[in-house]
């Protein structure tokens, strides 16, 4: 434990009204110097520390009950150029507003997820883009034990008091610290897997030069010293925020090929890579073939049940076919949810469940402050793949033939906005009578096959996700069918 004396950024001593676009439905986005910098930063950690210490003041003041939470928030960042002066903006926000501080140094987001409710702490901030363009940058922000904000339970509120300027300025500094061991995190992380049923594995583990480096070496030490009989290739291992090898979003297909070809050239058995702050978890079988995270949901939802029998799973409304068909089959309870992070994670609590899911490679366990993980889910997979004997390709190839879907496909709007889009659409298939939600964008299941198309909540985009009950002609011809009638009505293929 040391005190940190890294601070540079000098605000303000007065703040006129100011208009902050990058607040998103639940984190905050920009592009640097246009949306986002460090005065934005700084208003931001301050409305930030501010709201949550005049929460807690109420709260222990109507409980008695001041020892359960420290007046304190923790703070990380990736390794993006810009993310250390951004989050040395947001730490002198927090303590212009009285609040002591916690800086974790470099971060990915799971690690901030932690040690908000490891240091009982009122909240946390991690300061990334993930997998953003390079001129990008963000905050997301978790309260007391990690439980997330989002715009209509107190993000709206920060923002409004972030614009205004119009902070308390009768507290006294906080007091800053510097906290970067990881050792309790990896600790924690470890409890997901036994290592004792690892059987010899080679895996492909890439960082995408993001900032899962560090610790994916913490846990592959933590597996050596169990005995575990894992070989490891590291690829793009070193964090560099210039990211000499492209932004790391093996959501793009370009990005999957070092991967892919990792695996083929050293005959690996697991493929593994990460995004820029590590919050999402990607996976290649032993072909170098990329798994649909939807796929990835039924496999891990499967192994909880197979464990945990009669517990709740929660899931996206994007893809659901296969996930509700494992959930039924093991005798859990399927649970849906809007996709984002903040909703899952809200339902997951009001449930109890043990696991929840989503298309997008984010994955979310009970144990672990009901928060998502990237390192969890390979942790798990590869003592699944041992347990089972299996490999990866086994364990999904009955899922994938069973209930075949298109991926995520993304459209840029040319002259409609999502909302016009979306409506046309429900229309043109009213005279079909599917089953109809709009849960989260539109749903239309027609009983073979079923179709969602919804709005991003972080780009200018919208997301169509198809799937069908084993018939994979049905599906392509019904793929080609939208995609032709959204370019009809100007949406360009992303």
């Amino acid at each position: 434990m040391s005190t940190s004396t890294t601070i540079s950024y000098q605000p303000k001593t007065e703040f006129n009204p100011i208009t902050i676009s990058s607040f998103k439905a639940y984190d905050i986005r920009g592009e640097l110097g246009v949306n986002l910098d460090e005065e934005i930063a700084y208003r931001i950690g301050r409305a930030f520390a501010q709201i949550l210490y005049q929460r807690y003041h109420a709260a222990s003041t109507q409980t008695n009950d001041t020892t359960s939470l420290q007046p304190a928030i923790v703070i990380g960042s990736d390794i993006r150029h810009s993310s250390e002066q951004l989050k040395q903006a947001a730490i002198a926000g927090i303590l212009d507003a009285g609040i002591d501080v916690i800086d974790l140094g470099m971060t990915g987001t799971e690690e901030v997820y932690f040690a908000t409710s490891h240091y009982q702490a009122l909240g946390g901030i991690e300061v990334t883009a993930s997998h953003n363009p390079i001129n990008y940058n963000g905050l997301k922000l978790v309260k007391e034990h990690s439980k997330p904000i989002s715009a209509d339970d107190g993000l709206a509120e920060i923002q409004a008091l972030a614009e205004s300027g119009q902070f308390t300025t009768d507290n006294p500094s906080g007091k800053l610290r510097l906290l970067t061991d990881k050792s309790a995190y990896i600790d924690h992380v470890m409890t997901f897997s036994d290592t004792k049923k690892l059987q010899p594995l080679k895996l492909v583990i890439n960082s995408g030069n993001g900032s899962a480096g560090p610790v994916v070496e913490l846990l592959i030490d933590k597996l050596m010293q169990a005995g575990a009989p894992i070989e490891v290739i590291k690829l793009h291992h070193t964090p560099d925020g210039s990211f000499p090898n492209g932004i790391p979003n093996p959501m793009i297909e370009a990005n999957r090929v070092a991967t892919q070809q990792a695996v083929l050239e050293h005959k690996a058995d697991l493929g593994i890579a990460f995004d820029g702050d590590f919050d999402r978890c990607f996976l290649f079988d032993e072909k170098g073939e990329f798994i649909d995270g939807s796929y990835v949901v039924g496999m891990l939802a499967q192994a909880f049940l197979n464990k945990y029998p009669n517990e709740s799973i929660v899931y996206d409304p994007r893809v659901i076919y296969n996930t509700e068909a494992v959930i039924k089959d093991h005798d859990g309870s399927a649970v849906i949810s809007k996709s984002g992070h903040s909703f899952i994670k809200q339902v997951m609590r009001d449930s109890g469940a043990i696991y929840g899911g989503e298309m997008s490679a984010h994955h979310y366990f009970r144990d672990f402050f009901y928060c998502d993980s990237g390192m969890i889910p390979w942790l798990l997979t590869i003592e699944l793949l041992s347990i089972t004997g299996k490999t990866l390709s086994e364990l999904v190839a009955g899922y994938i033939e069973a209930y075949p879907s298109s991926g995520e496909l993304n459209f840029r709007l040319t002259t409609h906005d999502a909302p016009a889009i979306i409506n046309a659409i429900e229309k043109k298939f009213s005279v079909q009578n599917p089953v109809k939600s709009t849960l989260d964008g539109l749903s239309l299941n027609f009983g073979e096959w079923r179709f969602n198309l919804r709005a991003s909540n972080t780009e200018p985009l919208i997301r169509l996700n198809i799937e069908s009950r084993g018939d994979r002609k049905l599906l392509v011809t019904k793929i080609q069918e939208i995609q032709q009638w959204l370019a009809e009505q100007g949406a360009v293929t992303a």
